[in-house]
């Protein structure tokens, strides 16, 4: 399944298994204590907008979410009628650089191929201003085009270990690594296991080189 059919077809089940995830509402609270009154969000993979885009929009900030699925577009809009969402990949979204001042992205990354997820996270880091952060989480795995059952589809998946994720981040994005850390969660889902999840906070330095 593409990443846009397996996503149309959960729907609301995704928000159901994951949305109470607490490693990642830790990383909405401690972006939201960093951010300014209207600062500028991007939320890439937006899915149902909860819990991400909707905890966002209520602490004051500008949202605008991005997602390959149109279900879970029309559901965010439902949901998350303060924030603007897109149906749209993330190498396909047209953003100015230095467009956001912050850039989500909770496990959007894993059903494509390692290049493009290597391209996507240079192209989200790109999308900051100075000072920007970039808060991040994915199933870490030395994995490129495995086939998977996750729950009850059968997906393709690719990945990179922790510490090479960490690295691209570092090295090729030119970020300052923050914050990383390894977990473990149950998906609120009879057909899912426990996953490992590697959270990151990452952050654009003020003064750009040659600025």
């Amino acid at each position: 399944m593409s990443a846009a059919e397996l996503f149309d077809d959960l729907g609301l089940g995704y928000e159901r298994a994951f949305g109470h995830l607490p490693e990642q509402l830790a990383a909405i609270d401690w972006l939201t204590d960093r951010l300014g009154a209207g600062a500028r969000v991007l939320d890439v993979g937006s899915g149902t907008g909860r819990p991400v885009a909707d905890r966002l929009t209520r602490a004051g900030f500008a949202v605008t979410g991005i997602d390959v699925s149109r279900t879970m577009v029309e559901l965010a809009r439902s949901q998350v009628p303060g924030a603007r969402f897109e149906q749209c990949g993330v190498h396909d979204f047209d953003a100015p650089a230095g467009g956001f001042d912050a850039v989500c992205a909770f496990f959007p990354l894993l059903v494509m191929g390692r290049a493009e997820v290597s391209a996507a996270l240079r192209r989200m880091a790109g999308w900051l201003a100075p000072g920007g952060y970039l808060v991040t989480a994915t199933v870490p795995a030395d994995v490129e085009d495995v086939e998977i059952e996750w729950m009850g589809r059968r997906v393709r998946v690719s990945s990179f270990s922790a510490e090479e994720y960490v690295r691209q981040i570092r090295e090729e994005c030119g970020l300052d690594v923050l914050h990383h850390a390894v977990s473990v969660f149950q998906p609120d889902d009879e057909q899912a296991g426990p996953e490992d999840h590697l959270f990151c906070y990452a952050r654009r330095a003020k003064e750009l080189p040659g600025g």
